[in-house]
């Protein structure tokens, strides 16, 4: 069984020196500094409910708190305030139940897909995203439909499904990532900073053959044996 959640720490781990270095080479303090004491905004969008959330967002602060310090202006310190965000129905109270007592920012939910906007214009100073972005804002019409190609029978993935079910997937896949960077584009500040953490697998290996790909079709399976039993 694939540990989804130590996949997602990993993911996470992996990119902490990424977003310390890109934070270090691209935030202009000065610029912030200059007009007065602000409030950095973060924004993590699908957190759902476990501590990997509270771990990367701590990661963004760290490295932010390290520039401030590194270019002398530690007085000029602004304060942070996290928006955890995910679908209306993900359990937020056990999330913020869960919230580190000791934590350097502010924490606030906001509810509702991240494939609409979500925040004022220019109000965000840093988006992040770890393996959220995977999953679609609708399953594709054509996979419904008894009379398509890519009528996905009996499968709950495109692994080992034909290659119209895997282009139905990709062309919603493309609409979906289009909204969401249209509505990022929208929300985030001029110089503010996006990460991004996605699964994905080398050109050239079929899908039936990768670790996601072998886990969602012995899922199937499993549906499938308890569907004929029901029946």
């Amino acid at each position: 069984m694939i540990d989804i959640p130590s996949m997602q720490r990993a993911g996470t781990n992996a990119v902490k020196a990424i977003i310390d270095d890109v934070i270090a080479e691209k935030l202009d303090v000065e610029k912030q500094i200059s007009s007065s004491k602000i409030t950095f905004r973060i924004a993590d969008l699908g957190c759902s409910v476990g501590l990997n959330t509270f771990i990367a967002m701590q990661n963004i602060i760290d490295a932010m708190q390290q520039k401030y310090q590194s270019q002398g202006f530690a007085s000029h310190m602004p304060e942070f305030q996290v928006f955890f965000n995910d679908h209306t129905s993900n359990d937020f109270n056990t999330l913020f139940a869960s919230l580190p007592q000791r934590r350097s920012y502010f924490a606030t939910r906001v509810p509702g897909s991240f494939h609409d906007r979500l925040f004022p214009e220019s109000s965000l100073h840093f988006v992040h995203s770890s393996y959220a972005l995977q999953w679609l804002s609708k399953l594709p019409e054509e996979l419904l439909n008894k009379n398509s190609a890519a009528w996905n029978k009996g499968r709950v993935h495109h692994a080992s499904a034909p290659d119209e079910v895997a282009q139905a997937y990709t062309a919603q896949f493309a609409k979906d990532i289009t909204t969401f960077l249209d509505g990022r584009a929208k929300e985030l500040v001029v110089g503010g900073l996006m990460v991004l953490i996605m699964p994905g697998i080398p050109n050239g290996i079929p899908h039936s053959s990768s670790a996601t790909g072998l886990m969602f079709d012995f899922l199937g399976h499993c549906l499938m044996d308890m569907a004929k039993e029901v029946s």
